[in-house]
């Protein structure tokens, strides 16, 4: 009997371009892991070292040797994961969405299998970021008792500085980023060194409150400060910090973003993804079923760009 492609799933090229273009205000782990296309589903990192930034001896003199520079090397395999969602829509839903003009229930379809698979990424870029293993001795501290930002003794300045430092010495370039765990940023915020700061430049007053993350990326020396405020709930309906108590500071590029650019990490995601299928009509559900894929993974790629900062608050 011959082979038919009839009824098989392909590529719903409109609503791919929805989620490709899906972003939430609730996740910040693309900051730390931006994503760069892969052709393949596995390999071998790009990883970094002090080679990315060594100075070479260029000059030549005629009939001598050109400089060879090698950019990052194999490093430890990775395998991209796949997330996969179907988001049926139920024809009453469509019945009753038909007397509201304008309203585009595919999308919505879409953007709720992208937040399902966005939740998943986050969680994965944070376990990463914040596994004390993954850092060398000199790249990571751990606060406790009268040194953790939540004390009047605490000095966030002080251990930011520390982090900033050593990134520069194990890489040559400063961090530009910091990720604060929702509980770090209100310790740091609250910190009695830091509302002293801007208590009489007019920019907040007294009022740890109106401390933002830009006020704070100026203090700190870094082009950008975000918070990990992301919340996930378990099977048995218990909630957990996705950052947890945690500040990450790295290094990633602000431009020119492949995987022979040096950085922190990255997200390999596989060309052309997050993509989402033709949607089928399931009869059993008498609904629409619209079907999400992201295949990706989050990888470090230079971990001597990054320094973690436990247990702040």
């Amino acid at each position: 009997m011959p082979l038919s492609n009839q009824g098989v799933r392909v590529i719903d090229p409109v609503l791919s371009s929805v989620a490709q273009g899906y972003t939430s205000p609730d996740f910040v782990g693309n900051v730390l892991f931006p994503r760069v296309p892969v052709g393949a589903s596995g390999g071998q990192i790009i990883e970094f070292g002090r080679d990315a930034f060594r100075l070479y001896q260029s000059k030549r003199s005629p009939g001598g040797k050109t400089a060879r520079i090698q950019f990052g090397y194999l490093g430890k395999p990775f395998a991209l994961l796949q997330d996969a969602f179907d988001v049926p829509l139920p024809r009453e839903h469509i019945r009753d969405a038909s007397r509201v003009p304008g309203l585009d229930l595919a999308k919505r379809a879409v953007n709720v299998g992208m937040r399902a698979a966005a939740l998943s990424l986050e969680v994965d870029q944070a376990t990463l970021a914040t596994t004390a293993g993954n850092y060398g001795a000199g790249n990571k501290v751990t606060l406790a008792g009268a040194t953790k930002w939540s004390t009047t003794t605490g000095t966030p300045m002080t251990d930011i500085d520390t982090g900033r430092e050593a990134i520069r010495q194990a890489c040559g370039a400063y961090p530009n980023v910091l990720v604060l765990s929702a509980l770090a940023f209100n310790a740091c915020k609250n910190n009695p060194s830091i509302t002293a700061r801007f208590q009489y430049n007019g920019a907040a007053g007294t009022d740890a409150s109106q401390i933002t993350p830009a006020m704070l990326a100026g203090l700190f020396n870094v082009k950008r400060v975000v918070i990990g405020a992301g919340v996930y709930w378990s099977d048995a309906n218990v909630s957990a910090d996705i950052w947890g108590n945690n500040a990450v500071l790295a290094y990633v590029p602000e431009a020119d973003l492949s995987a022979e650019t040096p950085s922190f990490g990255y997200t390999y995601t596989m060309d052309g993804h997050p993509l989402v299928e033709e949607p089928y009509w399931d009869p059993e559900a008498k609904s629409w079923v619209y079907g999400t894929t992201y295949e990706r993974a989050p990888v470090l790629s230079g971990i001597s760009a990054g320094y973690l900062i436990q247990n702040p608050s």
